[in-house]
């Protein structure tokens, strides 16, 4: 069962828990105490926060530090969490203090139940910061254990925590809508980290189908069959080189008195090889999160219609596995998509695009007022901004807009250009474009670039490569656990609620 979360106005010396979070500041003379650091302080009768400093607690980010209570209290151990340097006008960024709620919770296994001070890190609480509480809170309790065979004895997260606000009643739509959103990242998650043997294209369209089902979903999926009658020769291309056939999977929701229709697309490849264009072995394994763009539409709209939005949503989901074999798809060969355009395909490893061409096409046809796409699509997406940041191609206006929307979210993300001298790049002899350029040189955006050929003009549009920020190959930090990170979701679901705004 997941964690729950709560909130209670009742003084701390009448609560009782496994454990207390607290939060501190790091200061130029050394630790910045917040009230809730103060009011634990007063309770355990001054001796917190010198011990703290003792300890050689410094207030940086992802900083965790215990104290042990001695019986002084009825919290057997105080939390303190560092939340970095405060912003300059004063108190600290939502992020961070999200970022330091999942660092407590990282290191809280063990204790079942605890109580967090972090909504008090700079005044009264606004929905805001108790969106971050909260998510970061249920987010860093996250673990996959489905394929550990010996759970037994083994410290698990915390299973209850009470956030402490100065009204209990105000605080619980907004932890509400933060259990929404842990829930939905934790699908992408579990999907994103379940092993392809488990997770080939069949699989993740049920999975996918299962979860649109529950949400209340109307539920499309296609198999090879119906990919050939429809004319998604992308989608059959690539998922040729495997026995276990491609997939399309379309989710809608309606919601009432829906302002906007949006259409959102992701990219579903269960694992890449890369083809005949087969990558190197090094590092091979992490291409089991290649379906991550995928994972996070799927939850998204499911979000979405668990929070009654007001706009139509439609995921249109390509899912196919890029193996090699005597049926694989050939550099050389042109590829028909859906929209009757051509491609000359230069490298099979460049299979995204390809998917994503029929998606974007079939997603187009139902004329919607924004299109979202996000997909782990380029390494040029690492080289350029590194394994935590997102880049943002598209229309300007939407593009800017994501960007704004991802920043509200604590996802990072970048707004990148699209020159029109690296649309050359694909230039083809033979065929409408080729699938990739051979210089490699602005790799990210000659993908956007690619994309773009299957979008109508005049349809805002953005692309959000998360070939790094998908997939955490590093240690845990803040709410971000090794593996899947659930990136985008959150930044989806803000664009979304923008969208609606505007009318």
């Amino acid at each position: 069962m997941p964690p729950t979360i709560n909130a209670t106005d009742r003084p701390l010396e009448k609560l009782s828990a496994d454990a207390v979070v607290v939060g501190i500041g790091k200061g130029l003379d050394g630790l910045l105490p917040t009230p809730g650091a103060e009011a634990v302080d007063r309770l355990l009768g001054g001796r917190l926060l010198t011990a703290l400093a003792d300890l050689g607690a410094r207030g940086a980010e992802d900083e965790v530090t215990r104290v042990a209570t001695l019986g002084q209290s009825a919290f057997p151990v105080v939390v303190a969490v560092g939340l970095g340097a405060p912003q300059p006008g004063g108190g600290y960024a939502a992020e961070a203090v999200r970022r330091a709620a999942g660092a407590a919770s990282r290191a809280l296994s063990g204790r079942a139940s605890v109580v967090t001070l972090l909504a008090a890190v700079g005044g009264t609480p606004d929905e805001q910061r108790l969106h971050a509480v909260g998510e970061g809170s249920l987010l860093g309790t996250y673990e996959f254990t489905a394929y550990k065979s010996d759970l037994d004895g083994r410290p698990a997260p915390p299973r209850e925590f009470t956030v402490v606000v100065p009204d209990g009643g105000d605080a619980k739509a907004p932890l509400g809508r933060a259990r929404a959103v842990a829930d939905a990242v934790t699908l992408v998650r579990d999907l994103v980290n379940t092993p392809p043997n488990d997770l080939h294209p069949a699989e993740l369209a049920a999975r996918g189908a299962a979860a649109g089902k529950k949400a209340g979903l109307k539920v499309e999926v296609l198999d090879e069959d119906d990919l050939a009658a429809g004319g998604y020769g992308g989608i059959l291309a690539v998922g040729g080189g495997s026995a276990r056939g491609p997939r399309l999977l379309r989710l809608t929701y309606s919601g009432r008195k829906a302002r906007k229709k949006v259409a959102l697309v992701g990219k579903g490849i269960t694992f890449d090889s890369g083809g005949l264009s087969i990558k190197p072995a090094q590092n091979m394994h992490h291409m089991t999160s290649d379906m991550a763009g995928a994972a996070a539409v799927i939850a998204t709209v499911c979000l979405v219609a668990e929070l009654g939005l007001p706009v139509e949503v439609t995921a249109t989901v390509p899912i196919a596995e890029n193996l090699p074999s005597g049926t694989a798809y050939r550099p050389a060969d042109v590829v028909t998509f859906r929209n009757g355009k051509k491609a000359e395909i230069t490298n099979t490893d460049a299979e995204g695009r390809v998917i994503l061409a029929d998606a974007l096409a079939r997603a187009a046809e139902d004329s919607p007022d924004a299109l979202l796409e996000t997909s782990t699509l380029t390494g040029a997406q690492l080289v350029a901004l590194g394994s935590r940041t997102a880049g943002v191609m598209g229309s300007d206006d939407l593009r800017d807009a994501v960007v704004a929307a991802a920043d509200r979210s604590g996802e990072s993300m970048w707004p990148m250009p699209m020159p029109a001298e690296l649309r050359k790049g694909i230039d083809s002899p033979i065929a409408d474009f080729v699938n990739a350029n051979a210089d490699r040189m602005g790799g990210m955006l000659v993908g956007a670039h690619f994309l773009a050929e299957f979008v109508p003009a005049g349809l805002p549009w953005a692309h959000i490569d998360i070939a790094g920020p998908s997939y955490n190959t590093g240690a845990p930090w803040g709410y971000t656990p090794k593996g899947g990170t659930g990136v985008p979701v959150r930044t989806l679901l803000s664009a979304i609620e923008d969208l609606i705004a505007t009318g």
